[in-house]
């Protein structure tokens, strides 16, 4: 059976994005097939954080008008394995699609993926009330600031009154180094006021910046990075393995060098 899973945030620019484009393709690297919906009408960004920009010809309001079919809209990524996705149309308005429509997408892409994550946009409006209309399960993306947390929480009760119970947390951008000195929000602060279950801790860290601008998600680089990792590990979860999580507060070097020993990484040359 489809999974439909929204990740959604209610600020904006706490990274929800670039966790989608991620997250979709370490979930297409475990041999899933999924598909990315961009829900962000006007502000599409995930065609360009997973450099399918150029192949883009038709988007979803393009296959809901009947001037091309859903298949054709679809954009398959030729460098992952499962990974495809239906862009959001860059020249419209988010009340350009109703909720129906929506799930009436979500309907037809069904049977043919195991996954459908569902790129909400920041909000609470009507772009919001889009992208969770055919979702079963949520993330919820915040940063550790007192702002997005707030934000964050504004749309736990929304998921709750729609009555979504599947929701899960991820935290991004943490440094580890501003929680020590306690200028910086802890992941156990977060899950105090949030009350949802934590399904993973992204580091902050410049390889995510770097690996959006040149649109090659940053699960795909055969480096080692600790956000990679991370958010790896995230799709396992998603996916229903019990995977620990990472000691980010123990300093970067000495944890690679453990994780690498613990799963038997070799040394990147």
């Amino acid at each position: 059976m489809t999974r439909v899973i929204v990740i959604t945030s209610g600020k904006g620019g706490v990274g929800k994005t670039t966790i989608t484009a991620n997250l979709g393709t370490a979930v297409a690297q475990l041999g899933k097939k999924v598909c990315l919906i961009d829900a962000d009408f006007g502000l599409r960004n995930l065609d360009l954080l997973l450099g399918l920009e150029q192949r883009v010809v038709y988007t979803i309001i393009d296959a809901l008008s009947g001037e091309c079919t859903l298949e054709k809209a679809i954009v398959k990524d030729k460098r992952t394995e499962g990974l495809h996705l239906l862009p959001a149309a860059q020249n419209r308005t988010k009340d350009a699609i109703t909720p129906e429509q929506m799930k009436e997408v979500v309907e037809q892409l069904s049977p043919n993926f195991d996954y459908i994550f569902v790129d909400c946009p920041a909000g609470i409006e009507m772009g919001f009330r889009n992208a969770i209309s055919a979702a079963k399960e949520a993330l919820i993306v915040t940063t550790p600031e007192v702002a997005a947390v707030r934000d964050a929480d504004r749309v736990v009760g929304l998921l709750e009154s729609e009555n979504m119970s599947n929701i899960r947390l991820i935290v991004n951008r943490l440094r580890p180094e501003m929680v020590q000195m306690d200028e910086m929000l802890s992941v156990e602060d977060i899950l105090d006021l949030l009350v949802v279950p934590l399904i993973g801790i992204v580091p902050d860290d410049k390889k995510i910046i770097t690996s959006s601008n040149k649109g090659e998600p940053l699960v795909l680089s055969p480096q080692d990075s600790l956000p990679a990792m991370a958010i790896k590990n995230i799709a396992r979860r998603v996916n229903g393995t019990d995977v620990p999580f990472l000691d980010l507060m123990a300093t970067q070097d000495n944890l690679i060098t453990r994780i690498r020993r613990f799963f038997g990484f070799s040394s990147q040359k």
